[in-house]
């Protein structure tokens, strides 16, 4: 059965990342900590799916209050038609506008995810933030973009640009199952294997505030009784790092 063999195949791929990938979790949430303990602010950004691991990572239960997402205007799915999404990602100098406006500052980190790595947006973004001292973090599948030439005038593609690399390991193209009958392709793993390696980071993140004696703020699942007032202490204690309220 199909469902068995994806199963296999995530089941796998987590395995996989937890070996090969373990490092460079380990230095993406030492970055983490190390900009929240300096004052520093964190940020996450996407184009299309790619922004779905940003919608993950915020203002949700059990999530890390710092977490601030970039949502690029017109590369988010709810954008009408979603085909654009893949036309505005190739436009070179978009990021440049879309960042001059936001609060990104020297000494912040931004991990910026796209699993091919190849497109003007992300690259551009990355190229920012180098230019701007801020640290990036690339959520990307290096096999996937080793087998793309990037589309940037540059011609590097965003973990050529990142000071750490959380591979997700998705093969080219994204599409895991090969199915008798079928031409292409189906089954894609870059957003479980994504999200799973961006909540690890962020745990082991929380773990090393808690070792420097910082108080991480978590929220509360808003059905708990309670919660409610002890995320609004929360989120008043740490406005100055939450941008997304």
């Amino acid at each position: 059965m199909q469902i068995d063999r994806y199963f296999s195949i995530v089941q796998d791929t987590l395995t996989e990342v937890l070996r090969n990938g373990k490092e460079s979790m380990v230095q993406a949430a030492k970055l983490f900590a190390d900009t929240v303990a300096s004052g520093g602010t964190i940020y996450i950004t996407g184009c299309s799916h790619s922004s779905i691991f940003a919608q993950e990572v915020f203002y949700r239960a059990g999530g890390f209050m710092l977490m601030n997402p970039i949502f690029l205007p017109g590369m988010t799915l709810e954008t009408p038609p979603v085909t654009r999404t893949t036309k505005l990602e190739r436009l070179s100098g978009y990021a440049e506008i879309i960042m001059s406006e936001t609060l990104v500052k020297r000494g912040d980190t931004i991990v910026v995810a796209s699993v091919s790595g190849r497109n003007d947006v992300p690259v551009e973004i990355a190229l920012w933030a180098r230019e701007h001292g801020v640290k990036v973090v690339a959520l990307t599948s290096v096999v996937y973009s080793q087998s793309v030439q990037s589309r940037h005038k540059s011609g590097q593609r965003l973990m050529e640009l990142a000071d750490c690399v959380l591979d997700v390991m998705s093969p080219p193209g994204d599409a895991s199952l090969d199915i008798p009958g079928l031409p292409v392709r189906t089954a894609p793993t870059s957003t479980v294997i994504g999200v799973t390696v961006l909540h690890a980071v962020i745990s082991e993140t929380i773990q090393l505030l808690l070792e420097r004696g910082f108080e991480p703020p978590v929220f509360l699942s808003a059905n708990l009784d309670g919660a409610d007032e002890k995320n609004r202490q929360m989120l008043e204690q740490y406005k100055d790092r939450i941008h997304y309220m």
